[in-house]
């Protein structure tokens, strides 16, 4: 069998997926519950980001870098760990993976100093991509016709787990230490990798080739398909917009305009949790093919979201607003984009996602660590600055979107 027969879908399967009856409920609120609780590690440590510098003696930038370095591994997971999804047994893998985020997650828990805390969450980072071997499996139970609505019902777990992890920080934090919300996660993680495992139906690798092949065919992939590097940039923007919020909007909050505690910072998240909500109408708006125009309003809607986070640095109220718009921008753009990616290739959707997150995660991280940046040189106004010139780009590239393809469609034609 040639390598690139190997890596296709066999016909069975394609009948098997078309035909396919809805996924139970029980099984989408399970990997829904698992989505959120294994993202949420990437996200324990912002609203600690005031508490670890004063613990660890570190400036405002060097404790930014914790919620960098943690999405870094996210990225290196998405890019070595993710794949494997289309080459192994995913029930297997998602046990290996979780037991490892465990053992990391007890590292952090412990950690003697900053250095130690840094090296656990680059760990933990990496092996808590079994949310997105999770939302692609969803997408193979799936039928076609209701591909987007459950894809959509188990982000909206995985999006809901980043909003309440802040909160949840925040609480056990202020009862029991920093230390305790990871140790905390650890047990969480334990005992998530027994449910899954007993729960999770077998799912057959869709590809036999070796490891180093299935890497090499995600890079063919992003040249293959246009729209999954388009899409990725897309949410890279986005993403990087939102972790510029979260991050040093802690710092707004407990500083002299406010003096919220941390639990306080708690409470403040709960409102951008409220964006989760527009997940499965985004699921909805995909399925019915209206993916184009609703990402270019979710652009305009996050730019519109940082004004008002810029004229709301004294009004709690403005800054709430600001945090629900931009978490409802960010995650319909996300929603959307995987409904597009997943459409690509049926055979590779482990593949197709691992390069799809990694490419905006890696905005993620940057979005971050510019934001420390700019909060340290300018404050929340720079920050507000920041936010909206990124989903702005993204707009620019979204109007030229047609022309691009249009281009390339008489370039292929000669």
């Amino acid at each position: 069998m040639s390598q690139s027969s190997a890596l296709r879908t066999p016909r069975s399967t394609e009948t098997t997926a078309q035909t396919a009856p809805d996924v139970p409920g029980w099984l989408v609120a399970l990997l829904a519950v698992a989505s959120g609780m294994t993202v949420a590690n990437l996200y324990y440590a912002q609203p600690l980001l005031s508490s670890l510098r004063d613990v660890f003696h570190i400036s405002t930038a060097t404790a930014g870098l914790l919620i960098t370095l943690t999405q870094v591994g996210y990225v290196i997971g998405m890019l070595f760990l993710v794949p494997l999804g289309d080459r192994l047994e995913k029930r297997n893998l998602v046990t290996v993976l979780l037991a490892v985020t465990t053992l990391a997650l007890v590292a952090a828990g412990l950690a003697t100093g900053f250095p130690m805390l840094l090296a656990a969450s680059l760990i933990s980072g990496a092996t808590s991509v079994v949310a997105q071997i999770l939302v692609p499996f969803a997408a193979s139970l799936a039928p076609d016709h209701a591909r987007g609505r459950i894809v959509g019902r188990v982000m909206s777990g995985l999006l809901t787990g980043i909003l309440l992890s802040r909160t949840l920080s925040s609480l056990v934090s202020d009862l029991a230490g920093w230390r305790v919300v990871y140790l905390g996660s650890a047990v969480l993680m334990a005992l998530l990798a027994v449910a899954l495992r007993a729960a999770l139906p077998q799912h057959a690798p869709t590809t036999t080739v070796p490891y180093h092949h299935v890497l090499r065919s995600t890079v063919r992939l992003v040249r293959a398909h246009p729209a999954l590097l388009r899409r990725g940039l897309y949410q890279a923007a986005m993403f990087g917009s939102f972790s510029a919020f979260w991050t040093t909007v802690s710092y707004v909050l407990t500083g002299p305009r406010f003096h919220y505690s941390p639990v306080g910072v708690g409470i403040f998240a709960l409102v951008g949790a409220a964006g989760a909500a527009i997940a499965p109408f985004a699921g909805h708006w995909a399925d019915r093919g209206l993916t184009r125009p609703i990402t270019g309003v979710a652009f305009a809607v996050a730019a519109l979201a940082f004004a008002v986070a810029g004229l709301g640095g004294h009004s709690i109220v403005l800054l709430a607003l600001a945090a629900i718009a931009v978490d409802m921008a960010v995650q319909t753009t996300l929603i959307l984009g995987q409904h597009t990616v997943y459409q690509l290739d049926p055979a590779a959707r482990a593949r197709l996602n691992s390069a799809f997150i990694a490419t905006f995660f890696l905005g993620g991280a940057l979005g971050s660590q510019l934001g420390s940046v700019a909060y340290r040189s300018g404050g929340w106004g720079a920050v507000t600055v920041l936010g909206a010139a990124l989903p702005v780009l993204a707009l620019l590239s979204w109007l030229t979107e047609h022309r691009t393809t249009a281009r390339r469609q008489d370039r292929d034609a000669v």
